[in-house]
């Protein structure tokens, strides 16, 4: 995500400062060595990572080296590499959202073990409210990264060194738990991808640890990259939360245990607010809507104090969101602007039908929908009410007269799902598709 919370800005200051003081130390030598002197070297650009110590721990965040422009042995390496099979598809590229994942660390024997890891990952994913309920929103795309060795750096000790095809390592930065990679290879694996709405990097490790950067700029469209573990049981949830922040535009519900208070202007994510319940009611602000309710990650959303890194002077909605602590559940309002993520990529009603050629009155029309949406079938306008609900339907049964003249058959949906109550977003969860028959 492009646009975080004041204390990102304030982390991307401190290193900025730290740069430039040193910069300044170093001219100042420069002078002091006389007329002459080499200037000095410009600061070497960094990556803010978010990375978490352990399962059910706040997650925190650091500064590393960025990734180096790629050489040209590497770019060519890339370019013959990476191989792209399709794990999940649910419908055109264009009206779904489409994850990648990347592999690091399988060697080419491994490759199928990758894709079972695939398999498994995204299943755990899948699996988390509102995933659950929007699958048919995803295609799913395994992109292959041949590594010469089996397995990544730092596993199961810093002084272990794989040769791999993304560098993948634990103790980056020398923190142990934070995994990271070369953010280019991962851009040059992504783009051979039919399309990369999220991507997430698989590490072929048992060990904990993973990371997300989230202020990655992408000539190929995604909003950030998440790391994570294969094979360890919880690392899913990494991915999980690094999605709040892609998809969502969540701000972190969490402080880092000092005192602070936030003075700023009112922050634009969705989960985090200066107002109290009590404004934010009779304003009607934020998550005004859901004040009161039983949210699903526990307790009744509100306005507890502490988010967005400060202790003060900013509310969450509810205690403890997967937003604060891994493990547990998007909140109401957090969930809202997760379903809000999906349809900025994907469309309510897909079909695999194309709708650019005409089609015979025999023809059989098949649509996707999420669960909660109510599909609606017309001819020329006029509802097929008997075709309600259908998924799949034939113009010949919808009443399509056979006439030798064209028709026009279209399929509405509107998704009225309870998780949303925002009137504006509400538009988004609407879609139509045309299709012209000959009768």
């Amino acid at each position: 995500m492009r646009r975080r919370t004041s204390l990102r800005g304030a982390i991307a200051a401190g290193v900025a400062i730290t740069a430039a003081l040193a910069a300044a130390t170093t001219t100042t030598a420069a002078s002091a060595a006389g007329p002459g002197s080499a200037p000095p070297p410009s600061p070497r650009p960094v990556d803010r990572v978010e990375y978490f110590t352990g399962p059910g721990g706040h997650p925190l965040h650091t500064a590393v080296p960025a990734a180096e422009p790629l050489s040209r042995a590497e770019r060519s390496t890339i370019a013959a590499d990476g191989d792209v099979t399709s794990i999940v598809r649910n419908g055109p590229v264009g009206s779904k959202l489409d994850v990648v994942f990347i592999g690091d660390g399988y060697t080419a024997a491994q490759q199928g073990d990758f894709h079972a890891d695939v398999r498994a990952k995204w299943a755990k994913i899948s699996a988390v409210e509102p995933y659950a309920s929007y699958k048919t929103l995803f295609n799913v795309w395994a992109v292959d990264a041949v590594s010469r060795q089996s397995g990544v750096s730092g596993d199961p000790v810093s002084s272990v060194v794989k040769d791999t095809a993304l560098g993948s390592a634990f103790f980056c930065g020398g923190t142990e738990r934070l995994l990271c990679v070369n953010t280019n290879k991962v851009e040059s694996y992504a783009a051979k991808a039919p399309a990369a709405d999220l991507v997430v990097v698989l590490s072929n490790s048992t060990k904990y640890g993973g990371a997300g950067y989230n202020d990655v700029s992408s000539r190929v469209g995604y909003d950030g990259i998440a790391t994570a573990s294969s094979d360890h049981a919880q690392s899913d949830q990494i991915a999980v939360h690094e999605t709040g922040h892609s998809l969502g535009k969540l701000a972190d519900e969490y402080d880092y245990g000092q005192p602070g208070t936030y003075t700023g202007p009112e922050p634009a994510e969705a989960n985090i607010s200066k107002l109290t319940a009590g404004p934010m009611g009779s304003q009607r602000k934020k998550w005004y809507r859901w004040l009161g309710q039983t949210s699903p990650d526990g307790g009744t959303v509100g306005a507890y104090e502490g988010g967005g890194y400060y202790q003060r002077g900013l509310y969450r909605p509810t205690q403890n969101s997967i937003m604060r602590t891994l493990g547990r559940q998007f909140n109401l309002p957090g969930r809202e602007a997760m379903i809000a993520g999906f349809h900025r990529h994907a469309s309510v009603l897909s079909s695999a039908t194309p709708t650019g050629r005409p089609l015979a009155r025999t023809s059989g029309i098949t649509v996707s929908a999420p669960a909660s949406a109510r599909i609606r079938w017309y001819v020329d306008g006029r509802e097929a009410g008997s075709a309600r609900g259908a998924a799949t339907v034939v113009p010949r049964a919808l009443g399509l007269p056979a006439d030798g003249r064209p028709h026009t058959v279209t399929a509405r949906a509107a998704d009225r799902t309870d998780a949303v109550r925002d009137p504006a977003l509400r538009a988004l969860l609407t879609g139509s598709l045309s299709w012209q028959v000959v009768g």
